[in-house]
């Protein structure tokens, strides 16, 4: 049985976007998929971390006649403590 997660035990919190932060410039497919697996790796790997928190922002950009919609979301993920693995990246 796993123990339930107290907030206060947090000691790090790493703050992983998936999406697209500028709309000057658009994010490929791959480099969506990079930002979810480094998500993965944050709540899979040891020392495994939780969301804590979330945002959800937009942008909306009138092109000619039409209006586009770019999305993203930030997750807060809480850590123990840092984990090693993240300042190799």
């Amino acid at each position: 049985m796993t123990k339930p997660f107290d907030v206060s035990a947090v000691g790090y919190v790493k703050r992983v976007v998936i999406g697209n932060t500028d709309p000057e410039k658009t994010v490929s497919e791959a480099e969506l998929e990079k930002q979810r697996q480094f998500l993965n790796r944050c709540l899979s790997d040891s020392p495994r971390g939780r969301i804590i928190g979330q945002e959800k922002n937009f942008y909306l950009l009138n092109i000619g006649e039409h209006q586009v919609v770019l999305q993203y979301i930030v997750y807060h993920v809480g850590f123990a403590r840092k984990p090693v693995w993240l300042e190799e990246q």
